[in-house]
């Protein structure tokens, strides 16, 4: 499955540096509001060691990573769900992803200037969802608006699609964000054609200094207010990572060990939004491909099969599944196929994280 992650933030919070870091690219990132004019797309390979050492046991000549899709979005202020700044035109790319990442500055710093004249991370934190919970507000405003015409017909689906709404309207109205509500599995599909912001996972970025501590205040406010929602945080800082993004493999590793670092900060991003979007990895092997997929926790292998191909789904037959452990442990399929660690599975076995999946299939 696709991943779509959009950066979101006030100005100056330092959202196009990070992302010039996490897709080693060239966005323009100069120190004034709105230099992100439009939405900016990198996508970014998943640093996966596991699906190396699978290549490796089967000699690939091919290998296939995950990725994930990150979107620049310009910076966000007060208004902007009503046209200032930059408005609409930006809230409608973060429609289109799948989870938000939520960029926080929390570093001072005279040379770079802050878009209220002081820095206050949950003041900021607080603009950007406010500014997203009333485009939703909005949205759904209008589609109550129709729903309500047609539930008047007494449609069975249309009264559900119209008190569906009015629930949303209400949890909006009184400033709760639609991921912060219960639904049954059902309403979940409705959702879908409206596209929520709110309804999107997010997870905090605090942009910190170089060399500053990682429990400066600062960040412990974003911490304390992220636990209140159950939003993972992750500390980061933007301009190590665009300088880190500059070198080639061997010199980052380096520069890493020189900072005390075990891994980029672009590892840690792709973890956060693996886990907010409840998210795992399974593994295709032979000579010629070793492939990562991702799947939802919980998917089965007939859901992992249409990852790869319709093909593979409507003529399931069977998963040949080998644990990523014994797969590694046994130097591969035969040795796991001697040792009896290979399984046949159908199409309601559930995945485990790091599976490695041989499909049969009828054509």
């Amino acid at each position: 499955m696709g991943i779509k992650c959009g950066i979101v933030g006030l100005p100056n919070v330092g959202k196009s540096t990070l992302f010039n870091a996490l897709t080693a690219s060239e966005v323009a990132a100069e120190n004034f509001p709105f230099c992100t004019i439009d939405s900016n797309i990198g996508i970014v390979n998943v640093p996966d060691p596991r699906l190396l050492a699978v290549a490796e046991i089967v000699q690939a000549k091919r290998v296939i990573p995950t990725v994930v899709e990150f979107v620049d979005i310009a910076g966000l202020v007060k208004g902007a769900s009503t046209g200032e700044g930059l408005g609409n035109r930006f809230l409608a790319h973060i429609r289109e992803t799948h989870a938000i990442a939520h960029l926080v500055r929390c570093f001072s710093s005279d040379d770079i200037t802050h878009v209220s004249g002081q820095i206050d991370p949950i003041e900021d934190i607080e603009v950007v969802n406010t500014e997203l919970l009333l485009a939703d507000l909005e949205s759904v405003e209008r589609a109550f608006e129709k729903a309500a015409r047609q539930a008047k017909t007494n449609q069975k689906d249309a009264v559900i699609w119209r008190d569906l709404l009015r629930r949303i309207l209400d949890s909006l109205e009184a400033g709760t964000p639609v991921r912060a509500m219960e639904f049954q599995p059902q309403e979940y599909g409705l959702l879908q054609d409206i596209h929520l912001i709110t309804a999107k996972p997010v997870m905090y970025l605090a942009n910190v200094a170089e060399g500053e501590p990682t429990d400066n205040p600062y960040l412990e406010s974003v911490r304390a207010y992220a636990e209140q929602e159950g939003a993972p945080v992750v500390a980061i800082c933007a301009a190590l990572e665009a300088e880190l993004a500059q070198l080639d493999p061997a010199e980052q590793g380096e520069f890493l060990c020189e900072l005390g670092l075990t891994e980029p900060g672009l590892n840690r991003v792709i973890a956060a939004t693996y886990n907010l979007l409840t998210l795992q990895t399974f593994y295709t092997a032979s000579e010629q491909e070793a492939r990562a997929w991702t799947v939802p926790r919980g998917a089965t292998a007939y859901d992992a099969a249409g990852e790869i191909h319709t093909d593979f789904q409507k003529g399931f037959i069977r998963a040949e599944v080998i644990a990523y452990d014994r797969f590694i442990a046994r130097r591969g399929e035969q040795g796991a196929k001697e040792a009896g660690e290979m399984r046949l599975e159908g199409k309601t076995y559930i995945l485990a994280d790091g599976d490695v999946v041989h499909f049969r299939f009828n054509v």
